[in-house]
């Protein structure tokens, strides 16, 4: 069922927008129960072909890469665990933002570079404050996007954001936020001089001190036999 329904989606005989038959109709249409109907359109909407709203009937849709992204990251973290894709998540932004910062020193515009510097000013006004993840993010989303791919953009917005909001929150908040603020400003001034190995040297230094200065420390055995953290 749920694949005929896809197929005139994509066909357009189904066109996007339109609502879709009740579930009345595709039962008697398919000759199906609710809870199949019911697990179809579920299937549907997981793949991106179908929008809901409350109080209104499902309508026809199209995948959208945000669509995608959104559902790989949630298969990613039933499939490894938490941790693990925690980690290959953070190795991907890694390699994402390296290359990113390298085209930012190779080729950025004026103007792209000023949206880098006002990013910065952000950062900067932000330290001690629990706004400061969300400068951080804009800080190095303003970088990937000198890259112009919508595709890697939407990794960043999506990925990005929810492996900070699942880190550990800070003791030391201040000295961390001005530890972080001076490496932007670094990756920024390489940027500026259009230092591409530079940059990237700092930014992959960065983001791996970043990452494992919020791991949790191993557990210690102590003189008691107890464990302690």
């Amino acid at each position: 069922m749920a694949q005929v329904l896809i197929e005139e989606i994509r066909s357009g005989m189904l066109p996007v927008g339109d609502a879709l038959p009740t579930e009345r109709e595709l039962c008697d249409r398919f000759d199906a129960s609710r809870p199949t109907v019911r697990e179809a359109l579920v299937l549907m909407q997981s793949g991106g072909y179908i929008s809901t709203a409350a109080g209104k009937r499902p309508r026809a849709d199209k995948p959208t890469i945000e669509n995608i992204i959104l559902t790989a990251g949630d298969h990613i973290r039933e499939i490894l665990g938490q941790a693990e894709s925690g980690a290959h998540l953070e190795q991907m932004r890694q390699f994402v933002e390296t290359g990113a910062v390298r085209e930012a020193a190779r080729k950025a515009s004026n103007v792209q570079i000023t949206l880098i510097r006002n990013a910065l000013s952000d950062n900067f006004a932000a330290i001690g404050s629990e706004t400061f993840p969300q400068t951080d993010i804009a800080f190095h989303r303003s970088i990937v996007a000198v890259v112009d791919n919508p595709i890697i953009l939407t990794l960043h917005d999506r990925f990005v954001s929810v492996m900070l909001a699942s880190r550990p929150a800070l003791v030391e908040r201040q000295q961390h936020d001005e530890t972080m603020y001076e490496e932007h400003r670094c990756i920024y001034e390489a940027i500026l001089r259009g230092d591409m190995v530079e940059a990237t040297d700092i930014m992959d230094r960065h983001l791996e001190r970043s990452y494992r200065s919020r791991l949790a420390p191993p557990q210690k055995i102590g003189v008691d036999g107890v464990s302690t953290t």
